[in-house]
C-alpha cells in the first residue's frame, strides 16, 4: 500500500561509483545492513531492534506525521520507546504500544512536576541524529535531555538499557510506561498496575487495528533490574502519585485518549537501569513468562548477540564478490534483503482467536504490495518461513472463512484488489514448498476466492462473482446484493482477478484437475473484455501521447465507460486513489500502469501494442514521462517485461535507470514507503539479477551488480551462482552477449525455480551493446497466447548507451 503522498527520489544525488580498493573475501553481510534507510523521506521503515519475522520490534517512537515504523530521522523528537511495531505501511501508523519514557530526574525530586503526558513530553525527546546507532538486533540513541537508550529483542520481548547521562547527585531517575499506541486509539478500559516491591509494571488496552475495521487487545509485562527501587505509582493525564498502584482509565471524551500509566522511581541516578518488556495478545501473564523465559538474566549482550546472529544465519546464505564494488551497492543489496524478514511477523502462539496447531503469522500489510517480489524472495532465501506463511495463511482460511488479502493485529484488513493470496500459494506451489502444507487444503482456499461471494469482500475475498461469470469482468457500478464493499476500482479488479485465475489454474494443472484448469484459464482471459483499442490517451494540456489501445470500463449493460488512462498516475496531483467510495476504477495506478498488468499473457499484449517495437516504445514512455511511481509496487514488474518483447537488454538498461537513482543507502533513500520490505526485495532482486513473474516459476534475467552472486539454499543444501564475465563496477558493461548454464549455452532469457534448489551456475559474458541473445522467440518466457509478429531471431544489433 503506497502512501498517500507520492515522494519523488530524483533530487536525491546519485550515489558516486567509485571502485573499492581493497577486497575482503571474509566479510560478514551485516555488516553492510543499514537499517536507517528509509527513515526519513515517507519510507516509513522500522528501523530498531528485532530478529527475523519477531513479534517484539523495540525503537524509539517519534512525534512525526510519517512515524508508521515508529522511528524517524525528520527533527522530530522521540516521545516514548515502545516494543510492537509494523515496518514500511501506508496508512495510519500501526502499534507503538505502551511506550517507556525517561527522565534522569523530576525537577525538585517531585515526581508532578515530571512531564507524563505524550504531547508534553515530547519537548524531552529531541536528539542529535548522529548519537543514533542501528544494527541488525540493536538500536541506540542519546536524547538531549541525558539519556542514552540501548534495546535488543528476543522473539517476544525486549531489553533497554538506560544510562543517565549527566545526572546529579541525589537525583531519582524515573521510567514511566503508558497505554497509548503511535496514533493514538486505545479505547476504554485501559488497565495497568505497578507493584511497590519489584516495580514489575503490568498491564492491558484495546487497540484499533490500522488499515481495517478491526480492534485487538495487547498486553505487556515490564520488570527492572539495576538500582534498587526508591517508589513507585501511576499518572493520570498530567498527575501523578506514589500513593496509588493500579488504574483503569477510560478513553475519554475529546476524541484523544487520556494519558494514562505507571512509573517506577530509582535510588541511584549513576548505574544503569535494565528493564525487561514481555508482549503478549493472549495474556498479562503470558508476556510475563515470555519475558521470563527469553531473558532470564537481563544480559544485554548476550541478547544483542544472539540477534545478530540470528539475522546472520539468514543473510550468509547470499554472498556477493565485493571487489571493485563500490560500497553503497553493497550496502543496498543486503539492507534490502534484511528488511524482508521484518514484516511478516511470526505470531504463533499469540493468536487468541483460534488455536489448530499451525504457524500463525499476522503483518500480512499487504498481500497486493507483497505477492510481487517480497514472499517470492523469501521462498529463495528462508524457504522454512514462506512455508509457515502459507501453512497460516490456510489456517486462516479454515478459522476465518477466507484467505486474507491484509491482515495486521488479528484484524481482517482491507482487499486491495484481488484475493492475491491465490498468486502467493501458486508461487510457492509451483517452486515446490512442502514443509508441513496442506496444499488440498489450499487448493479448496483458493478455488473458494473464485467461487464464493462474501458478505463483506471489503476486507477477503472477491466482489462481484456474479457479473464476472456472467459477463467477463466488474462493472462499473455494478449490481451486487450478494456481498458488499467498495464499488471502485472495477477495472484493476478485473485485471488482478484475471491473474488471479490464472494463478488458481496453474495449481489445478499441477494437481492434475485438467477440467478445472480449463476453466479457470479460460477465466484468466477475461482482462481482454476491458481492452479498448481504438482508446487513445492525452495529457491535461490535450497533447495526444502517440499511443492508442488501452484498457477502459464497462458498465453492466456492457457499454462503454471513461477513465483517462493517466488518472491516479505519477503526473496527476489532483486524483485520490485508494478505497475512498468516490475513488476511480482503478486502485492507487493508472491505466497506462495497468495496461501492462497481465503477467500470463505478455504475448496476447504485445501483440494488441502493436508488436514488439511498438510495446517496447510503450513502456519506455511509461518510464521516462514519468508516468510510472517506482515508489509502488504496480511499477517493479514493467522494470523487467522488456523480456517479453525479446529485448532483455532494455530490462538491464531500465533497472540501471532506477537504482540507485531512485534507491539509495541513506534515510531518504527510498521513493516510497517500504511496504514490509516489498522495496527491499524490489532492490535484492534486481542486483541479484533475477527477477519473478510471481505467481509462475519464471524468473527474468538480467546481469547482477556484481561479479558474482551465490545463493546456497537452506533446504537442499546446493549453491547456485551467477557470475559476470567481463564485469565492469562503473556498468556501462551491462548486456549479456552469450550465457551458460552449468557449461552449456544458454539462450533463454529466464530461468525456473530449480536453478536454486539444485545449486547451477549461469554464466554470463557482458558487453557494452546489445546483443541477440535471449531475443529469439523461443527464448522468450511462457506466455498464456502465442508469439506473434516477431522475427525468428534478432539479427541486428541495437546500439544502446551505457548507463552511468
Amino acid at each position: 500500500m503506497a502512501p498517500a503522498l507520492k515522494f519523488l527520489a530524483l533530487s536525491l544525488p546519485v550515489v558516486a561509483r567509485a571502485a573499492a580498493t581493497s577486497r575482503d573475501v571474509h566479510y560478514d553481510p551485516i555488516d553492510y545492513v543499514d537499517q536507517l534507510i528509509g527513515s526519513s523521506n515517507g519510507g516509513n521503515v522500522f528501523p530498531g531492534a528485532t530478529v527475523p519475522y519477531g513479534m517484539a520490534k523495540a525503537v524509539a517512537d517519534t512525534d512525526s506525521g510519517s512515524n508508521q515504523g515508529g522511528f524517524t530521522l525528520d527533527g522530530s523528537p522521540v516521545t516514548g520507546f515502545s516494543v510492537l511495531h509494523d515496518s514500511g505501511t501506508g496508512g495510519s501508523p500501526s502499534l507503538g504500544n505502551f511506550p517507556l519514557f525517561p527522565y534522569a530526574s523530576c525537577k525538585n525530586n517531585d515526581v508532578d512536576l515530571c512531564d507524563f503526558p505524550k504531547k508534553t513530553r515530547a519537548q524531552h525527546g529531541t536528539f542529535k541524529n548522529d548519537s543514533v546507532v542501528a544494527t541488525p538486533g540493536y538500536f541506540g540513541i542519546t536524547l538531549d535531555s541525558g539519556p542514552k537508550v540501548e534495546m535488543t529483542a528476543t522473539h517476544h520481548a525486549a531489553l533497554f538499557k538506560f544510562t543517565f547521562n549527566g545526572a546529579k547527585d541525589g537525583d531519582k531517575p524515573l521510567i514511566l510506561q503508558d497505554l497509548t499506541d503511535l496514533s493514538n486509539s486505545r479505547q476504554d478500559n485501559g488497565t495497568i498496575s505497578v507493584d511497590p516491591q519489584t516495580g514489575r509494571i503490568k498491564g492491558n488496552a484495546v487497540f484499533v487495528a490500522s488499515f481495517s475495521q478491526g480492534m485487538y487487545k495487547a498486553y505487556f509485562c515490564t520488570d527492572f533490574k539495576g538500582p534498587k527501587i526508591a517508589d513507585s505509582g501511576i499518572f493520570a493525564d498530567s498527575r501523578a502519585s506514589t500513593k496509588v498502584h493500579d488504574l483503569k482509565i477510560s478513553r475519554s471524551i475529546n476524541g484523544y485518549p487520556l494519558p494514562g500509566g505507571a512509573f517506577v522511581r530509582f535510588a541511584d541516578n549513576h548505574t544503569p537501569v535494565y528493564a525487561r518488556v514481555g508482549v503478549s495478545l493472549i495474556s498479562e501473564d503470558q508476556a510475563c513468562s515470555n519475558a521470563e523465559n527469553e531473558i532470564p538474566n537481563f544480559d544485554f549482550n548476550k541478547h544483542s548477540r544472539e540477534a545478530r546472529d540470528a539475522w546472520k544465519s539468514k543473510l550468509i546464505n547470499i554472498k556477493v564478490e565485493t571487489e571493485g564494488v563500490d560500497e553503497s551497492f553493497v550496502k543496498n543489496f543486503y539492507s534490502g534483503i534484511y528488511r524482508t524478514m521484518v514484516n511478516p511477523q511470526n505470531y504463533t502462539g499469540e493468536n487468541p482467536l483460534w488455536n489448530d496447531g499451525e504457524p500463525y503469522f499476522d503483518s500480512f500489510y499487504c498481500i497486493w504490495d507483497l505477492f510481487r517480489s517480497q514472499l517470492p524472495f523469501l521462498t529463495i532465501l528462508d524457504p522454512s518461513a514462506v512455508s509457515q506463511m502459507i501453512r497460516s495463511l490456510i489456517s486462516t482460511y479454515e478459522n476465518d472463512g477466507w484467505l486474507p488479502d491484509c491482515r495486521m493485529s488479528l484484524s481482517r484488513g482491507y482487499t486491495q484488489g484481488g484475493s492475491n493470496a491465490d498468486n502467493v500459494l501458486a508461487d510457492a506451489y509451483l517452486k515446490g514448498l512442502e514443509g508441513g502444507i496442506d496444499w488440498a487444503k489450499g487448493y479448496e482456499a483458493v478455488k473458494k476466492d473464485a467461487e464464493v461471494e462474501p458478505f463483506d469482500w471489503c476486507c477477503h475475498g472477491r466482489g462481484g462473482i456474479d457479473s464476472w461469470k456472467e459477463l467477463g469482468y466488474i462493472p462499473v457500478q455494478d449490481f451486487d446484493y450478494k456481498g458488499f464493499g467498495t464499488l471502485t476500482r472495477s477495472l484493476s479488479r478485473t485485471l488482478e482477478y484475471a491473474y488471479n485465475d490464472f494463478a488458481i489454474s496453474q495449481i489445478a494443472g499441477r494437481m492434475g484437475k485438467k477440467d478445472e484448469q480449463q476453466k479457470y484459464l479460460s477465466s484468466s482471459r477475461n482482462w481482454e473484455n476491458l481492452y479498448r483499442a481504438e482508446q487513445k490517451s492525452s495529457f491535461e494540456n490535450g497533447t495526444d501521447t502517440g499511443f492508442s489501445g488501452f484498457f477502459q470500463p464497462k458498465y453492466l449493460n456492457q457499454t462503454w465507460g471513461y477513465q483517462d488512462p493517466l488518472k491516479c498516475s505519477n503526473l496527476d496531483s489532483k486524483s485520490v486513489c485508494s478505497l475512498q467510495n468516490s475513488g476511480p476504477e482503478t486502485f492507487e495506478s493508472s491505466i497506462w500502469e495497468y495496461g501492462f498488468f497481465v503477467p500470463h499473457d505478455q504475448a496476447l499484449l504485445v501483440t494488441l501494442y502493436g508488436g514488439p517495437d511498438a510495446f517496447c516504445r510503450r513502456l519506455d514512455y511509461l518510464h521516462d514521462q514519468g508516468i510510472t511511481y517506482i515508489g509502488n509496487e504496480p511499477a517493479f514488474l514493467t522494470v523487467f517485461q522488456y523480456h517479453y518483447a525479446g529485448r532483455p537488454a532494455l530490462s538491464a538498461k531500465r533497472s540501471h535507470f532506477y537504482i540507485p537513482r531512485f534507491f539509495q543507502p541513506t534515510p531518504a533513500g527510498l521513493p516510497g514507503n517500504d511496504d514490509s520490505g516489498a522495496m527491499g526485495s524490489f532492490v535484492a532482486f534486481s542486483m541479484m539479477g533475477l527477477f519473478p513473474n510471481p505467481g509462475q516459476d519464471v524468473y527474468l534475467i538480467t546481469p547482477p551488480y556484481f561479479s558474482s552472486v551465490s545463493i546456497k539454499h537452506p533446504i537442499t543444501g546446493k549453491t547456485a551462482k551467477i557470475r559476470n564475465v567481463n564485469f565492469d563496477a562503473s556498468y556501462n558493461d551491462i548486456y549479456i552477449q552469450s550465457a551458460t548454464l552449468d557449461g552449456k549455452p544458454y539462450t533463454k532469457n529466464w530461468i525456473d525455480h530449480s536453478f536454486f534448489t539444485e545449486g547451477k551456475e549461469l554464466v554470463l559474458t557482458l558487453g557494452k551493446n546489445e546483443s541477440s541473445w535471449g531475443t529469439a522467440v523461443g527464448d522468450l518466457p511462457p506466455s498464456l497466447g502465442r508469439y506473434s509478429g516477431y522475427n525468428q531471431t534478432y539479427s541486428k544489433r541495437w546500439s544502446v548507451p551505457g548507463v552511468i
